[in-house]
């Protein structure tokens, strides 16, 4: 088995799009995923480093552009894409998307290839989780070898309805508070969300829900372990694997597993 130095030589960094409508929390993920604070640097496909500051333009376009790579100074291992939002029905927005997807995934250019994708849907109107863009990226965008995770954030709007929910029933703030997660949890399955995404033509290949990840204290352990397992291939699980050196809880999981 080649090394981890072996297999980012050849492979290069691991490289995310994410996708979603406006307002998913999507750069909040990257941020905690990366743990940082600060807004990405930016950079054009060649790597040349572009300054928002001066570019023609809003800020919102440059980290809109799919082509641009984003690098959090806190985490070089990752480059991130972000796909503007097509919730509109946008067919200019959707086509670059779907070429990108295509483009990336089928390059010979192997460090220039996408090695996931993150499907950011918030459940803040989570009656309205599925929209006509989720049903048209999951029924014609194929992604080929690329696996996609669809990624529920905001999953704490849930735990406030269901405490709500409790609270009407009578119970103590305590006794809310301690059950809220698991009726979220509830609420979440009985809204059949990911039930209407299994039926797609193209459907992702696994789901994450992640809460408050604006808190230090927010989890992603899970959206690593899942995009690690779906990926499938031993040496892009490195890759991945290799950008959390910092969690040893992961690291040391993973080594044991294989």
């Amino acid at each position: 088995m080649k090394s981890t130095q072996d297999i980012r030589e050849k492979f290069g960094r691991f490289r995310i799009l994410v996708v979603g409508r406006a307002n998913a929390g999507k750069i909040t993920l990257l941020q905690r995923i990366c743990n940082s604070t600060e807004k990405p640097e930016i950079f054009d496909r060649g790597g040349n480093k572009i300054d928002a500051a001066v570019v023609q333009g809003s800020v919102s376009r440059v980290y809109h552009n799919i082509e641009n790579q984003l690098v959090f100074r806190s985490n070089r291992d990752f480059i991130f894409h972000h796909s503007c939002g097509f919730e509109s029905g946008g067919e200019v927005e959707f086509t670059k998307m779907k070429n990108f997807v295509l483009d990336r995934a089928s390059t010979t250019k192997l460090k220039e290839q996408i090695h996931a994708i993150w499907y950011c849907i918030p459940m803040d109107e989570y009656h309205q989780a599925i929209t006509k863009s989720e049903e048209r990226f999951f029924s014609e965008c194929e992604t080929s070898n690329v696996p996609v995770i669809a990624v529920f954030t905001k999953f704490d709007a849930l735990w406030d309805d269901a405490y709500g929910q409790l609270k009407s029933s009578g119970l103590t703030r305590r006794e809310c508070s301690n059950r809220a997660p698991e009726l979220a949890k509830e609420i979440f399955a009985n809204a059949k969300i990911w039930d209407r995404l299994c039926e797609t033509q193209y459907p992702p290949k696994d789901f994450v829900c992640v809460a408050e990840m604006e808190k230090d204290s927010a989890d992603c352990e899970p959206l690593l372990e899942s995009t690690a397992s779906a990926l499938g291939e031993e040496a892009m699980q490195m890759l991945l694997i290799s950008t959390q050196r910092t969690n040893m809880t992961l690291c040391i999981k993973y080594a044991v597993e294989k």
